[in-house]
């Protein structure tokens, strides 16, 4: 059995005049956060989180095998007015999770028309010029990214209406700073033990320094070139 605790994430419920205790960002009526014991609340790109896709409550089985397939979830909770409590909305689990949990319900039909309705969401939420673009990028930093991983970042981080660095004006504009950033988060949730450490309770700070070694050997990995190729160009 995993040594889980129950991650939170609130969802708002009236206006809101308030901003990220860590990165200062202002969270308005739909922003979404988690609370820091002691500072205040976090938006969720601060609380690591923002990689989660959001699963509603309705379908048992999903949300169970959704849940039981990914190394870090958090609950989805919004105050009820009317009977006084906060009650769950849903899930945030792991994209990956979500995928093998519907695998397993396809022979729901219900199941399968949910996936074609979230596929059809993902296309719209996506710039493909843009996504092009910064992958294009990521692989000129990055020669040695493993094919096709420059886009699974791009796409990640260049999400329509997502908040994350791609949607930035340092994002929007390529810059390259920008794009580490966008693959240094890639990289600490894909190719390190850091969801994990999350899951187990262990502090985001904490949990940083453990990875840091293995970030920092991979992102090696990535930047090296074969012997003739110049620097990455503007």
């Amino acid at each position: 059995m995993k040594d889980t605790r129950e991650l939170k994430v609130f969802l708002p419920t009236g206006e809101r005049d308030s901003s990220c205790c860590e990165c200062g960002e202002p969270l308005g009526p739909g922003a979404w956060i988690t609370l820091l014991e002691g500072k205040g609340a976090l938006c969720l790109a601060c609380s690591d989180l923002d990689h989660l896709v959001y699963l509603p409550s309705g379908d048992a089985a999903l949300t169970r095998r959704a849940r039981r397939h990914s190394t870090l979830w958090a609950v989805v909770l919004k105050w009820s007015r009317a009977r006084k409590r906060y009650e769950r909305q849903g899930l945030l689990v792991e994209e990956q999770g979500l995928q093998k949990a519907e695998a397993e319900c396809l022979a729901d039909g219900e199941a399968r028309a949910r996936r074609r309705e979230r596929e059809a969401l993902r296309r719209v939420a996506l710039d493909a010029q843009f996504i092009t673009q910064f992958a294009e990028r990521v692989r000129a930093l990055y020669p040695a990214c493993p094919p096709g991983r420059e886009t699974i970042v791009a796409e990640h981080a260049c999400r329509k209406h997502s908040g994350r660095v791609g949607r930035s004006a340092a994002g929007r504009g390529l810059d390259d700073q920008a794009v580490r950033l966008a693959v240094t988060a890639h990289l600490r949730h894909a190719e390190t033990l850091y969801d994990e450490l999350l899951a187990r309770g262990i502090e985001r700070w904490e949990a940083r320094q453990e990875v840091a070694e293995k970030l920092r050997e991979v992102l090696s990995g990535w930047e090296r070139r074969e012997e003739g190729q110049g620097p990455a160009g503007g």
